[in-house]
């Protein structure tokens, strides 16, 4: 049985019910979506607890699936959205109730490469730290369009089909994403 088959085969028993059928769906996709979630949230914790509800929402929203695209394009749509709107949440919480921001989260997160040189390791998890800041100040439209190109390495019509918005935006946005991050490096130097 082809690939596109067998997995046309899953879908269809997931949307009858199936657990095992859509545990193979997940153990298929899963770790693509995690990397995708990771990307947009730049906090593995988070991922891990975005990619859990981006599971459940797909069990429970499986029987939507109409089959218009590859379902592993419906799949990514949806982990996504659900990562951009984790950032919106997150954002207005921390706006909230939290007027600081940890330094430390890059390194604590183990973004820094370990060395033996103890003064490339501190150089090292400074320009991080510093990356990982800025990346974290984009706006979510503009982070999760240069992890999709970047760290995914989509196409402009796949970030647009998953964005719902035209590939001209996602140039657009691209563009600005990637004006906006070194104006941001270039301010933290």
């Amino acid at each position: 049985m082809e690939l596109a088959e067998a997995e046309a085969e899953l879908l269809r028993r997931a949307q009858a019910g199936d657990e095992d059928a859509f545990g193979e769906l997940m153990r298929a996709h899963h770790e693509r979506v995690f990397r995708r979630v990771a990307a947009i949230v730049r906090n593995e914790h988070d991922a891990r607890d975005v990619s859990q509800e981006i599971w459940v929402a797909v069990w429970h929203s499986l029987k939507d699936y109409r089959g218009e695209s590859k379902f592993s394009t419906w799949l990514y749509a949806v982990a996504t959205r659900r990562a951009i709107d984790h950032l919106r949440r997150r954002k207005r919480w921390f706006d909230r109730f939290l007027p600081f921001r940890d330094e430390g989260a890059a390194e604590a997160a183990g973004f820094a490469a370990p060395t033996d040189d103890p003064r490339s390791a501190l150089e090292r998890t400074e320009r991080d730290g510093r990356f990982e800041r800025a990346i974290a100040a984009l706006p979510p439209k503009h982070r999760s369009v240069l992890a999709l190109r970047e760290v995914e390495g989509l196409s402009y019509e796949e970030i647009a089909e998953t964005l719902k918005c035209r590939p001209g935006t996602v140039m657009s946005r691209l563009f600005k994403a990637r004006r906006l991050l070194a104006q941001k490096l270039e301010n933290m130097s």
